[in-house]
């Protein structure tokens, strides 16, 4: 092989080598941001299914408000994995909206993102 072109090669390669470093950095950036947001997330909408057998089991609340409760955590949780996605480019996507709603102080309420619709009016026990 021409000793230009091995030289070419070498650094096409190590230039691909520069940008898949760079790459994988923001991916893995973004990937940790995104991780622990989901699970601090997913913790306060779980804490208010907890809130909710907490009230079921004292007797404040029947088995349809706890079973509207239920469906509206699965819908708000739904719309919360969605937000974070599933693969790299969908979390460093979701990192940038994520920093970008947090500069303008508009970060997602998750349990407000819920259809309030399967969730019943409070009991007045």
């Amino acid at each position: 092989m021409d000793p230009a072109a091995v030289r070419t090669a070498a650094k096409d390669t190590q230039m691909t080598q520069v940008l898949d470093e760079r790459t994988d950095g923001s991916v893995g950036a973004a990937r940790q941001l995104i991780a622990a947001y989901h699970k601090e997330q997913l913790r306060q909408l779980l804490e208010r299914v907890g809130a909710g057998f907490a009230r079921f089991d004292s007797g404040n609340l029947d088995v349809y408000e706890l079973d509207g409760l239920i469906r509206r955590y699965t819908s708000c949780a739904s719309r919360l994995w969605s937000f974070c996605g599933s693969n790299g480019e969908q979390r460093e996507r979701a990192a940038q909206e994520l920093e970008h709603l947090r500069e303008i102080g508009e970060e997602p309420d998750w349990w407000e993102s819920g259809d309030t619709r399967l969730e019943p009016a409070t009991s007045s026990r």
